[in-house]
């Protein structure tokens, strides 16, 4: 079976998808992924001595900032009025891994994942950011859709 895509009109032209005969729904998505950096930067981000400040504080305004962004940044996403977003970390120096989690959530006609993974990827950058001056070699990597629920496809969860 082959499936159609909605972003291309008959001719093969880019559109953008008409939701206007959608029903609104509550849609919340979560987006994962991580950032593996050295000891150095692993051990000044939890002792707060980075000299651009609070890493991960900045990197949550940021991924929320992204996430308020995301039809200005992705050609054909519909601009969303947010009603929840959140960005959480999880270090795990023993893996050198800090891990972000964003999730969003609205009451539309279309899903948030396109905001989710903007806020995951742009909280993700921000670490690098502020870290690249003790090393440049971090490496942003796992960016992926964990869980969406709403709207007529339903039900998501990643098979990992």
């Amino acid at each position: 079976m082959t499936q159609k895509l909605s972003h291309f009109d008959q001719a093969g032209n880019a559109v953008m998808v008409d939701v206007s005969d959608k029903p609104i729904t509550s849609r919340t998505a979560t987006a994962t992924g991580s950032i593996l950096v050295c000891k150095e930067v692993m051990q000044a981000v939890q002792e707060g001595t980075v000299k651009k400040g609070d890493v991960l504080g900045v990197a949550r305004v940021a991924g929320i900032m992204g996430v308020k962004q995301t039809s200005s940044l992705i050609p054909l996403c519909h601009t969303l009025l947010i009603q929840k977003c959140s960005i959480d970390f999880e270090l795990i120096p023993e893996e050198g891994r800090i891990t972000a989690s964003c999730t969003v959530q609205c009451s539309g006609q279309t899903g948030v994942e396109m905001e989710a993974l903007t806020g995951v990827s742009t909280a993700l950058l921000t670490i690098y950011d502020m870290c690249k001056a003790i090393d440049r070699s971090m490496e942003i990597t796992d960016i992926h859709l964990a869980e969406k629920a709403g709207g007529k496809s339903g039900h998501f969860i990643y098979p990992k």
